[in-house]
């Protein structure tokens, strides 16, 4: 059989090494794997199966540097996950029976006990026999954090199989970003993850596991080796297995591209996966090490790690070349691993120029501020009615008083701007059935977390002042004291930190302790996304496409404000119910949208006036190498995507979460009240952008001056005295502006605002709007209203547009 595409140029800038316990590895494999019954009389392999597929020369790759024990039993564990697989494919997908394999699942956390005294069940078949045994021989030198890290990972990689299974059976092919995240959990390099940790002898301290660097150092490992993956199992998978779950079908599907193109844009991602690991070890993890003060042993465990995850990039490339299981036909193969050059086979040093070379010079040189004309809108066919609070006028006015009495109109902000902003409208489209105390607050939320969207890269980001944002960031964490809210308050000092504790102490006050902890949580995630966008910004580097996709759910400000819906839920559904797939899939969905309608409308403001390089048309761009208007039909394209999974969860996925926790009617209730108010956050979110005075061309030079120094936006072109350094070391501090910076920063044609309490009239979210809110209107494609001045272009989005690839071969929340 013909292969269905040309293997791509791989990205390989680290050599791969074998283990020299190879032999006694493979040796091992074999009786363990006949012990547990896997091989003759199981119906899944053969010997022959086993010695082709060869998992301890993949285990003799990935891990060249470990004894003979730990190869072996890390070998057994890849002979029983890759069993697991073809086992699980053979009893239910093939099949289709889910409520069978559901059972199944169920069955296996129960070999995986904390404590091994509490025994194991009885194993029925060769999978449960194997998982017992590996569980006892590995968890007596890890400790209990790493023994419920692992449990979940090898749960998620379990249980995900049952989402494979779902889109087999409605015969569905993934989103890119939702296959992303499923293929981390059920593809099972995270849990690969895990063993590096006991087979380099490096587990990571628990101070730093959850870490963002570690995660994400853990994420790009994860998708660059499932995407490694799927461009050489595509053949089997697809055409053997009917699998719809691989990332070539995906981008395939998603982009209408041929086979090729598919190929070779998983590539690129693979690609940029790699070197968005490279940078955060470099740049973030020392940063990390330092800020948690981690012992000189537990310094070198996080390098021990890092270094495993590169071995296993490597290893798994060279076994993948050699390994029957995979297409690799016409691979390249470097020099034998017995011929005297070992360590050589990976090392390809053509392999650092060319399309990987280009894609990081991009990404560091996107030339700022760019003249681009007014945000190009397309069609916005959101299926769900506009319902807008009657107490948005009561909040209008509050929330500007309560501004002023902050101090987030003494600089950056003044009333008339802030009205024009308008945030009432957005947090009464939020939440229409909020008392009007419950607006305010929520009004008040959007307005704190805006101002601190505006005022950390303008502060912090063009001076390059990460030490200073890390510094007004762990200020801003001291004013959210989890045993006592109010206290808070006694730790405020510039505006931004009364803000926060105001508003701390009014939410979590009346929270129970642990809905208090997930809160905090939220707002604490929003602040760390902050700085992560200074640190792109310090590099000049226009983020890689996953990392901003997931991150800008964070900057968005999405998980808090969805977690105050979920709050006012809190005690009503089970456990962990908001934890499952299905509720995060529904989640991520609807952030995605947002945040990407989001990046449309304030193109013009990021990319004109600001310099941004967080945007997500700007990062399109960049990785598929295209201009505006292409890359802005790609993020359409992926946003009408995200809305179908979002209504796909709904309709399939959630009446199978109900089953699967047993939900009586007014669990089922509850929960519907929660997706009703996850359909309301999507179109007020929309009906706020198309009103509000912050994204037209007219409005913009208003917000900020074109080439505005780091303080032109403070009015005067003097920053406030509670900004100025004092103390020690801060005389040479140049805070007052040159008169030419303070010229430069006069305000220039601010629109009138609308009377306070005003009704604005706004296009109607595909229904008819609400009687207060003015007549309806067909769609948002209409021109923006009036008071946002001359009409905004609107993007024609045809079904039949391709987008154009490079070519195969080159030598939340709040808003921004």
């Amino acid at each position: 059989m013909s292969q269905p595409f040309v293997l791509p140029d791989f990205y390989l800038p680290y050599p791969a090494r074998l283990n020299p316990h190879l032999e006694s590895a493979r040796e091992h494999s074999r009786t363990w794997a006949r012990d547990m019954g896997m091989l003759e009389g199981s119906g899944v392999w053969e010997l022959a199966d086993l010695d082709a597929h060869d998992y301890a020369l993949l285990c003799s790759y990935t891990h060249p540097d470990c004894d003979a024990e730990q190869l072996a039993l890390v070998t057994d564990w890849y002979v029983w996950v890759f069993f697991f697989d073809d086992h699980f494919l053979e009893m239910f997908k093939r099949t289709l029976d889910r409520k069978g394999g559901k059972e199944y699942l169920d069955r296996l956390p129960a070999f995986m006990p904390m404590d091994l005294a509490d025994g194991f069940p009885e194993a029925t078949n060769p999978v449960e026999a194997g998982l017992a045994d590996l569980w006892a021989r590995t968890v007596p030198s890890m400790t209990k954090e790493w023994r419920e890290r692992f449990a979940i990972s090898t749960r998620n990689l379990l249980n995900e199989s049952l989402w494979e299974l779902a889109n087999i059976n409605a015969g569905r092919i993934a989103n890119p970003v939702e296959y992303i995240e499923m293929r981390r959990k059920v593809g099972g390099a995270p849990w690969s993850a895990g063993l590096i940790e006991y087979a380099a002898n490096a587990e990571l301290p628990a101070s730093v596991a959850e870490s963002r660097p570690v995660r994400v150092l853990t994420d790009a490992f994860a998708d660059a080796v499932h995407l490694r993956n799927d461009l050489f199992s595509y053949q089997r998978e697809v055409e053997d297995e009917g699998e719809l779950s691989n990332g070539v079908l995906v981008l395939e599907t998603f982009l209408g591209c041929t086979t090729q193109e598919a190929a070779e844009s998983v590539n690129d991602l693979l690609t940029s996966r790699l070197q968005q690991f490279e940078n955060t070890a470099l740049t973030e993890v020392p940063a990390l090490c330092l800020e948690k003060g981690l012992r000189p042993d537990q310094c070198a465990a996080v390098a021990a790690y890092v270094k495993g995850l590169q071995d296993w990039q490597s290893g798994g490339h060279e076994w993948h070349m050699r390994s029957s299981r995979y297409m690799n036909a016409d691979a390249v193969l470097g020099p034998a691993p017995f011929d005297g050059v070992l360590g050589t086979s990976a090392l390809d040093v053509t392999s650092l120029f060319g399309r990987p070379a280009e894609a990081r010079h991009r990404s560091f040189t996107h030339v700022p501020n760019q003249k681009v004309g007014p945000s190009l809108l397309p069609d916005f066919d959101i299926p769900y009615p506009l319902t807008v609070s009657p107490h948005v006028g009561h909040a209008r006015v509050s929330s500007i008083a309560w501004a002023d009495r902050m101090g987030l109109l003494d600089d950056l902000w003044d009333a008339e701007k802030l009205a024009g902003y308008d945030f009432a409208l957005c947090a009464a489209g939020l939440d229409p059935d909020a008392t009007p105390e419950e607006l305010e607050l929520s009004t008040e939320w959007l307005t704190w977390g805006t101002y601190g969207d505006d005022y950390y890269p303008l502060v912090y980001g063009r001076p390059r002042n990460l030490a200073g944002a890390r510094a007004a960031t762990v200020r801003l964490f001291a004013c959210m004291p989890v045993d006592d809210p109010a206290a808070g308050v006694l730790a405020a000092v510039t505006p931004m930190e009364r803000g926060l504790a105001d508003l701390w102490a009014r939410t979590a006050g009346p929270m129970p302790a642990a809905a208090r902890a997930a809160f905090r949580r939220s707002v604490d995630v929003m602040l760390e996304s902050w700085l992560w966008e200074l640190l792109n910004q310090a590099q000049h580097r226009i983020p890689d496409p996953v990392d901003y996709i997931e991150m800008r759910r964070y900057t968005f400000g999405s998980d808090l404000t969805m977690s105050l819906s979920r709050l006012r839920h809190a005690g009503q559904l089970p456990p962990g119910l908001y934890e499952s797939g299905p509720i995060r899939s529904l989640e991520n969905a609807a952030a995605d949208y947002c945040c990407l309608l989001n990046d449309v409308f304030s193109y013009q403001k990021e990319i004109e006036y600001e310099g941004e390089l967080h945007n997500g048309v700007l990062v399109v761009q960049n990785f598929f190498n295209c201009d505006y208007p292409t890359g802005l039909r790609i993020v359409d394209d992926l946003m009408r995507s995200r809305l179908r999974q979002f209504q796909h969860v709904i309709d399939n996925e959630l009446p199978l979460l109900c089953e699967d926790f047993e939900l009586d009617e007014d669990g089922r209730r509850v929960l519907g009240t929660y997706v009703a108010e996850l359909q309301d956050w999507i179109a007020g979110i929309l009906n706020w952008h198309v009103s509000v005075r912050r994204y037209g061309a007219a409005d913009l030079p208003a917000t900020l001056p074109h080439g505005s120094s780091p303080h032109t936006a403070f009015r005067g072109g003097v920053a406030p005295g509670w900004m100025r350094p004092s103390g020690d070391g801060t005389s040479a501090d140049r805070v007052r502006l040159p008169e030419a910076w303070k010229a430069a920063a006069a305000p220039t044609g601010v629109p009138a605002a609308a009377p306070t309490g005003a009704p604005l009239a706004v296009p109607s979210v595909t229904g008819a709007v609400p009687a207060p809110m003015g007549p309806a209107v067909p769609s948002v494609t209409v021109v923006a209203p009036e008071p946002m001045g001359p009409a905004v272009p609107s993007l024609p989005v045809s079904a039949e547009w391709t987008p154009t690839l490079p070519a195969p071969t080159v030598a939340g929340g709040h808003t921004s």
